[in-house]
This record gives C-alpha cells, structure tokens and sequence, in this order.
C-alpha cells in the first residue's frame, strides 16, 4: 500500500493514471474512497492522487489534534515532496476546499490550477455564538456517538434527494469509518476557518464548483468565494447536493476536465 512518512505521520494515498498529477482532497465526512468515480474517470489523462487526511482512512492519527488547515497544508506539502511531484492540478471538496486555499497561500509555485467544490467560509460566515455553538455540536457528536451514528444523523443534509440508494450506501458506508482524531482537528480548523482576505492573492486559475441543492455549504457561500478570486470560473452541478461529486460524477468530471484542459 502507498504511504509517505511526515514526521511522526504516516499518510496514505491512491494513486492511479499516467500524465500530469492531479491530487485530490476530501472533505470533513470522507476519506480517499470517496474519489472512486474521479479516479476511475480522470486517470485516463492524469496522475490522479487522493490522500487520506491526518486522522482519516488509513493514514495515522496526529499525535496532538490539528488547530489550523495551514497545518494540513504543510503535511500535504511534505507529502507532494515526497512523491517528487514539482508542479499539480489540486482540487479540494469543502474541509479539502480550504486545505487547498491554505496550500495555495503558502506554495502558489507548486500549482497549476485549483478546483474547490462546495467550499466553505467558515467562520467568515458566522458570528462568534453561532460559530461556537457548530464547534461544540461536532465535539459532542465525536465524543457522544458512534461513526454510524454520526453518518446517521448528518447524511441527509450532505446529499440531494434525487441521490441514488447506491450512491446514500456508499456515502454512509465512507462516512461511518470517521475517527475522532480526524474530526475534532477539522471542528476545530473549520472553528479557527477565516479565509476571505487570502483569495484575492491567488493568482492561479481557479474553478469553483458547488452542487445546486447544497443546503450544507449553499450555492451563495461558493459565490461569496467566487467573488473575490481574480481568475475564477464557477460552475454549478445540477441536482447535485454537498457530496456532488459522488452523486453526480459523470457531469461533475466533465467540469473538471473541461477546466483542466484549457489553454494545455
């Protein structure tokens, strides 16, 4: 199995496909299986890379829970090292999202283009008592329920109703495998999570992407986002919830590809 050794982390990746790399970023619910349509797709024409997260899938759990995604960006940064990868295409999915933001702020030179789907703002899209009250609801379901329970209870909000049954098994099934070590450090990251002033630095194309039945992280949030980048397009998937890449992968890679290859 692929793995990369960070410091005193072990980090697991997919990695399938030949051509440039493109590395893929899950979000706060997911792992790197979450990718399965995207890879099967993209790496007909690219060096797909989904990572597990620091505390996700079957990557190690951070010996001190993570504070801050620019510390998940320096980990993905020393694993991109690793592989001996100089330039990539990134595409983050909400927490991965701003992980990629915060990636693009410290290492704008490693990126070629940047795709974020169904971004958040994060703090920036909240006052302080409706921000802390999110942190502690996360913090009691880690701490209170089973994964299972988790998945449960938030699934309904992350997908659309027109997602298939084979598309809510598959999501809940992912879903379930959350560890506590992973999703306290993102509750907390997504409490600290405020990155408004940063998108106007980035210089880079830039592709936003947001399912239009998102009611997790709206279509307005996304255009919030879309509004300050300088070099941005913005694309919405059809019938497609928060996890619109899962429910709707066969539009949602054709965005992708679209915006990859232009001006190639």
């Amino acid at each position: 199995m692929p793995y990369v050794q960070v410091k005193d982390l072990s980090i697991y990746y997919e990695i399938e496909g030949n051509g440039e790399p493109l590395v893929l970023l899950h979000g706060m619910s997911n792992n790197s299986k979450s990718w399965k349509e995207q890879i099967r797709e993209l790496k007909n024409d690219y060096t797909v890379i989904a990572w597990d997260a620091p505390g996700y899938g079957r990557s190690s759990n951070p010996a001190e829970e993570l504070r801050y995604f620019e510390e998940f960006a320096h980990i993905l940064k020393a694993m991109i090292d690793e592989l001996k990868l100089e330039k990539i295409y990134l595409l983050g999915h909400s927490m991965g999202a701003a992980i990629a933001i915060e990636f693009c702020n410290f290492y704008s030179d490693r990126i070629k283009k940047l795709i974020i789907a169904d971004p958040t703002r994060g703090a920036a899209a909240l006052n302080e008592e409706e921000n802390k009250r999110k942190l502690e609801n996360r913090l009691f379901s880690i701490e209170n329920l089973s994964p299972e329970e988790i998945a449960d209870k938030r699934i309904k909000a992350l997908l659309s109703p027109y997602a298939s049954k084979e598309v809510y098994k598959r999501v809940k099934e992912i879903m379930s495998q959350v560890r506590p070590a992973g999703y306290r450090s993102v509750a907390y990251s997504l409490y600290h999570l405020n990155q408004m002033s940063l998108l106007s630095h980035i210089t880079v194309p830039v592709l936003v992407v947001c399912g239009e039945l998102d009611t997790v992280t709206p279509v307005n949030e996304s255009k919030a986002i879309h509004k300050e980048l300088i070099n941005s397009k913005f694309v919405i998937i059809p019938k497609g919830g928060h996890l619109c890449y899962q429910e709707e992968p066969r539009v949602f890679n054709s965005r992708i590809i679209e915006f990859l290859n232009e001006n190639r």
